[in-house]
């Protein structure tokens, strides 16, 4: 983490929003470029709402973003290449990270897989699957 920070530029700001993710968008400048890195935190802060209510946080997140009209990237944990986990929590954190993944990719100008430092741009290689 020590070197994840240190690699920041020194102008970036940092904000730690826990569940109130798009409250944080909201408040910040639309014109400035935003990074969100990771989605993993906040769909474990969210992981007690029932299904109704999390489409509804996740919908709230989404329109945040939208009114955004300066580049945002946001880093999403891939969850569906790992085991499948043990826990009824832990399949509820994958189901919902996956789901909510989908969801922003939607309204992404571009979506990326990075791995082993190396990026793949998925707008332009991969195949959408209904």
């Amino acid at each position: 983490m020590r070197l994840h920070r240190e690699r920041r530029p020194l102008h970036w700001q940092l904000r730690e929003p826990g569940r109130k993710l798009a409250e944080c968008i909201r408040k910040e400048e639309p014109h400035q470029p935003l990074l969100i890195d990771a989605l993993g935190g906040y769909t474990a802060a969210h992981l007690d709402l029932n299904d109704h209510a999390w489409t509804q946080e996740a919908e709230e997140l989404i329109q945040s973003l939208l009114t955004r009209t300066c580049p945002t990237v946001i880093v999403i944990e891939e969850t569906g290449w790992g085991v499948v986990p043990a826990t009824v929590i832990g399949g509820l954190f994958r189901d919902r990270q996956g789901w909510l993944a989908q969801q922003l990719e939607q309204h992404a100008a571009d979506s990326w897989l990075v791995v082993q430092g190396r990026a793949l741009n998925l707008s332009q290689l991969g195949i959408l699957v209904p």
